[in-house]
């Protein structure tokens, strides 16, 4: 099976360009409005989007292709990714549909698509909308625009969602959110406060132009800067979706998705609510996370199970254990009891309730993970062959491994979407990580770059 515009999250490119010219983007509607009537008699869709200039021109022409095709639309406008996704598994939608290109810059844009199970369509429905798409465009099908009415209902039952899975308020906690100038500009600092908290929101004045500029979870700089001064509590930087976060201390450390995984898990297997096969405590995560976090939840008695980067494969790992908790380092994290998908705000809420419930701060919540100093190189090759047909690239890697032992890892693999050759080498010593990511790096350029 070919897929020619689905990526693994969703359609993604320059706004504007094919596949998000103002064509494609309307038979994208039109095809999701055909899967949508066979579902159901006069189905909803709900569609939302991130603060890009581009969003409400894309999400008028996806809207003009679903009511041609008799979808009834509901636009819950600016809202995060995780909102869609409730809002579609929780109302009578069909369908849902994000408007966002996430920690992208503004000039790009994306359109992901999420299932009544409020789960991100499988692979095959993808493709099956993407035949019924060009056989639209092939018949000449020309776009038109759906003028949009917010409903703020929407994002409202989004918003009660979160503030519902809180058990304690947060009053006496400052928090510093740094928004990214993105989905989370308003929702985050109003939810915050609502739950008692002391809110400062920096970067939450989107233009259109400035989401994710030298802000939010990519860079969070300025969010560090600012807790120091302010003497916060705590830091949280989201992306401009709002589908992942990245903290920062009242000290000024900076905390990822994998400090976020040890804390949270930590808490859920001492309430004995962190499943996993053969009745152990388990953890999903990527071959990105640091070995460091396996260590120090083995330590607990917990078990971390690795996929491919991608929280798509973290998703279909968990439902197929059971796992209720995973995550990425990049700072997605998933509860399946309480979200289908990533949630940055909710990620945020667990953070802050573990911290009033323990009286802790993250650097105590976090000390037992030790981070090994990690490497992450990026080959630009011309073709890709298969490692195991190059011997002298797998014997670097093997004499790596020999020489780490259990104490590192080596992983190498090629991008999905660029022509690149990821190599990532993690050890106790840094300077032994770097001579050996080197010594692969080269032998890789060699062969094919």
């Amino acid at each position: 099976m070919v897929r020619q515009l689905f990526g693994t999250d969703g359609v993604r490119g320059v706004a504007g360009e094919y596949p998000l010219d103002a064509r494609t983007v309307h038979a994208l509607g039109a095809a999701l409005g055909d899967v949508a009537g066979r579902l159901a008699p006069d189905p909803q869709v709900v569609i939302g989007m991130d603060t890009r200039e581009s969003g409400p021109w894309i999400a008028a022409q996806v809207a003009g292709g679903l009511t041609r095709r008799g979808a009834v639309v509901r636009f819950a406008g600016i809202t995060t990714t995780p909102g869609v996704a409730y809002l579609t598994r929780t109302g009578p939608f069909v369908a849902g549909v994000m408007i966002s290109a996430s920690h992208n810059p503004y000039r790009d844009n994306g359109i992901k698509l999420f299932g009544h199970s409020g789960y991100k369509l499988p692979d095959a429905e993808e493709h099956a909308i993407e035949q019924e798409l060009f056989a639209l465009l092939e018949s000449g099908l020309e776009p038109a625009a759906c003028e949009l009415v917010q409903d703020p209902e929407l994002d409202c039952h989004y918003a009660d969602s979160l503030a519902a899975t809180m058990a304690r308020p947060l009053a006496g906690l400052h928090v510093v959110l740094d928004c990214g100038n993105g989905a989370a500009s308003r929702l985050g600092p109003e939810l915050f406060e609502r739950l008692g908290a002391r809110v400062e929101a920096i970067c939450a004045s989107p233009d259109g132009l400035n989401i994710n500029l030298d802000c939010g979870a990519l860079h969070v700089e300025k969010l560090r800067e600012r807790v120091l001064a302010a003497g916060a509590d705590l830091g949280v930087a989201f992306d401009g979706d709002a589908d992942r976060a990245i903290f920062v201390s009242a000290t000024g450390k900076v905390v990822n998705g994998d400090g976020v995984l040890l804390m949270v898990a930590r808490r859920l297997a001492g309430l004995g609510r962190l499943p996993g096969p053969g009745g152990k405590p388990t953890v999903v995560s990527t071959v990105m996370s640091n070995l460091g976090l396996e260590r120090a939840l083995a330590a607990h008695g917990i078990r971390m199970l690795r996929t491919p980067v991608g929280d798509k494969y973290v998703l279909e790992e968990m439902l197929r254990t059971g796992a209720v908790l995973g995550g990425e380092q990049s700072g997605h994290v998933i509860f399946l009891d309480y979200a289908t998908t990533g949630d940055g705000i909710l990620t945020a809420l667990r953070v802050a309730e573990i911290m009033q419930e323990s009286g802790a701060g993250l650097d105590e919540l976090t000390r037992e993970l030790v981070v090994y100093p990690q490497l992450l190189l990026n080959i630009r090759v011309r073709n890709r062959r298969p490692l195991e047909e190059m011997p002298a690239v797998t014997e670097e890697i093997r004499a790596a491994e020999r020489a780490f032992g259990d104490a590192g890892r080596v992983l190498v693999r090629f991008s999905g979407t660029e022509p690149l050759a990821r190599v990532m080498v993690e050890g106790p010593e840094l300077a032994q990580v770097e001579a050996f990511a080197s010594r692969i790096a080269k032998v890789i350029e060699r062969e094919l770059g």
